[in-house]
């Protein structure tokens, strides 16, 4: 039986409503996870089943879509901790974190970026490598440059991506 499981970084994920739509189409359970301030309910249809045994299959030997809320409290990593704590080897994490990344690719999950990036164990040091410099700089005063704006073009690789790991994954 199929048992993996999608969980979304929400705490500013501006691709939830994309990946909501991969999962009920791969029919892949998820888990959306953020802090109580949020209102992650606003991103469930009220026709989606909210756990595994009302969940829609494709046949008996998978488990099928359903979607959980997952309110975690208020606080730096919260939500990173609590994908973490229930986290198996094959579940997909959609994240902007780094470091959540890195968590989930040592715990033999799959990471994929808000952008479509799909991480890698190959590169995933060095990602964690730039971070912590850059992370330096600005404390000591100095300046990087931020993420360039967000657009069309990365949604849709996002999307793709995204597709792409759950049906390798399945």
């Amino acid at each position: 039986m199929d048992s993996r499981i999608v969980y979304i970084d929400a705490d500013a994920c501006p691709v939830t409503r994309e990946a909501l739509r991969c999962v009920r189409a791969a029919r892949v359970p998820v888990v959306i996870a953020g802090n109580t301030t949020q209102n992650l309910e606003r991103h469930i249809r009220s026709d989606d089943p909210r756990d595994a045994e009302h969940a829609r299959g494709r046949d008996a030997t998978h488990a099928g879509f359903w979607v959980e809320v997952l309110d975690v409290s208020v606080g730096a990593d919260s939500a990173d901790f609590a994908i973490v704590e229930r986290l198996q080897p094959g579940d997909v994490v959609i994240t902007q974190d780094i470091g959540l990344a890195s968590m989930v690719l040592g715990r033999g999950g799959s990471a994929i970026g808000v952008r479509g990036r799909v991480y890698s164990k190959a590169t995933i040091d060095m990602d964690l490598f730039i971070r912590h410099e850059e992370k330096k700089v600005r404390r000591a005063g100095g300046r990087t440059r931020g993420p360039a704006a967000f657009t069309a073009e990365d949604r849709e690789r996002f999307v793709r991506n995204l597709t792409r790991l759950l049906t390798e994954a399945g």
